[in-house]
């Protein structure tokens, strides 16, 4: 019988990709999720019966166990940007990161990938990253042997990093940018991430951490530039001063406070605003793509094939401006 993985948080934007490829790898994949009902997509990544989502609560042992029953290889993939209830920083990228390897450990499970995030310091001032270092240990605590993937900012057809840039130009005529717009970063193609992820359910790299970062450094004012270049648009490009993006994310942080919950800010918060101003990039000395046989792809060679729906003409701005050099007779 094929091999068995379970991908926790499997049909989100890492997880779908990495789904995939296993599937393709021959394995049967085994997608565990909050909403299995919504994450029907992944069905179509193999045969039929071979790619399944199932119910699965990464706060709750019984629910993890349940799902992992059985597994020869489980990743990894949940993650959060923003609070939202019971799905903290802590209980999710701490707290479930190490349940899910303890449980690994005790139901024999032989491999475990973990994604973490470039940055992942437990002394970080981000919650976010922070809780994300403290992440990492607790994994290694009970499986030392575990892989741990460290993205930097993940792009796509999809994703919610280039395609806000350019859907902010269609709507207005300047692109704000938010603190550190001149920090440098790596933005790694999601479909190179997954690649390493398979590889390391599948045994094909050594345990220990991985930084996975594409091959060229830009800074998020560079990035607008070439964003607007590519949907043939001009705009203002305006960095907002750091003092003023914390006082903005606590407003927002404020009125999510103030409802309940009942209205989650995915804007910006106050710990966006710290996490923004940091520096993205791989690590001196620690490993990464070259280690794993990956040659990652740069932006400016992905981007072109999803951003084309930003251009004012859409797919017709090359017909259009073909035209223009047409003689007429």
């Amino acid at each position: 019988m094929s091999k068995l993985v379970t991908i926790y948080g499997g049909s989100g934007f890492l997880g779908r990709q990495i789904a995939r490829l296993m599937a393709r790898e021959g394995w049967r994949v085994r997608v565990a999720v909050r909403r299995p009902n919504q994450a029907g997509i992944v069905r179509t990544y193999g045969n039929v019966g071979q790619v399944e989502p199932v119910l699965c609560n990464v706060r709750d042992d019984l629910s993890v166990t349940a799902a992992m029953t059985g597994a020869d290889a489980v990743i990894n993939c949940v993650g959060i940007m923003v609070r939202q209830g019971r799905n903290t920083f802590d209980a999710v990228h701490e707290g479930a990161a190490g349940r899910l390897a303890r449980l690994s450990a005790g139901l024999g499970v032989e491999r475990i990938v973990h994604v973490s995030a470039i940055g992942a310091d437990p002394d970080s001032d981000s919650r976010y990253a922070a809780s994300k270092g403290r992440g990492e240990a607790e994994v290694l605590a009970a499986r030392p042997d575990a892989v741990i993937l460290r993205p930097s900012v993940m792009f796509g057809t999809d994703d919610h990093f280039f395609n806000r840039i350019a859907s902010m130009a269609r709507m207005f005529p300047f692109v704000l940018l938010l603190p550190g717009a001149d920090a440098p970063m790596q933005p790694v193609f999601v479909e190179d991430v997954a690649c390493a992820a398979m590889l390391a359910a599948t045994g094909r790299a050594e345990p220990g951490v991985y930084e996975l970062g594409g091959p060229d450094v830009m800074t998020m004012r560079q990035i607008a530039r070439m964003v607007l270049d590519i949907t043939n648009r001009r705009r203002v490009i305006i960095g907002m001063p750091g003092f003023m993006a914390g006082i903005l994310g606590g407003a927002f942080d404020a009125a999510q406070w103030a409802t309940g919950g009942l209205v989650t800010n995915r804007v910006l918060t106050r710990d966006q605003a710290r996490l923004l101003r940091h520096p993205n990039l791989v690590g001196q000395g620690i490993m990464g793509f070259a280690d794993l046989g990956i040659e990652p792809a740069a932006a400016a060679s992905v981007i072109p094939e999803y951003l084309w729906r930003f251009r004012p003409s859409g797919q017709y701005a090359a017909i259009k401006a073909s035209a223009k050099n047409l003689r007429e007779h």
